[in-house]
């Protein structure tokens, strides 16, 4: 184990494993390739896009969509040096600004046509980014 992942708090357990689960899968499966880059929410907005297209029912998505969502929201921790929240069940990330983000439940929002995570990755790193 690694220093950066012994200091991590714990709500960032759950959501770290399923992005890592997302990624390992997407590069087996689909043979896409996630580096945890801004850029890469590009493929997965698209790919989600794919499989709504498809007319796939959301409970055969719901843990793709869970895991893609941790996935953006790995992005943003690594990008502006955030936090993984959790409460009830939820996770969100906390941006050094004190603003709340869920990339979960945006990855969700993608599937119904009405979010993004790489617009939801531009608008955290840009909060961030302006209050420091």
């Amino acid at each position: 184990m690694t220093a950066h992942q012994e200091t991590r708090p714990s709500a960032a357990t759950k959501p770290v494993r399923w992005a890592a689960d997302a990624v390992a899968t997407l590069r087996e499966g689909a043979r896409l390739r996630l580096d945890y880059s801004a850029q890469s929410l590009w493929r997965v907005d698209r790919m989600i896009d794919g499989i709504r297209g498809e007319g796939t029912p959301y409970p055969a998505v719901e843990t793709v969509l869970r895991g893609l969502g941790a996935y953006a929201g790995e992005v943003i921790v690594r990008q502006t040096g955030a936090e993984w929240w959790a409460g009830g069940g939820d996770h969100w990330v906390r941006t050094p600004d004190g603003r709340l983000w869920d990339p979960i439940d945006e990855a969700r929002r993608c599937f119904t046509g009405d979010g993004s995570l790489r617009l939801l990755c531009r608008d955290a790193t840009n909060a961030a980014a302006s209050r420091t």
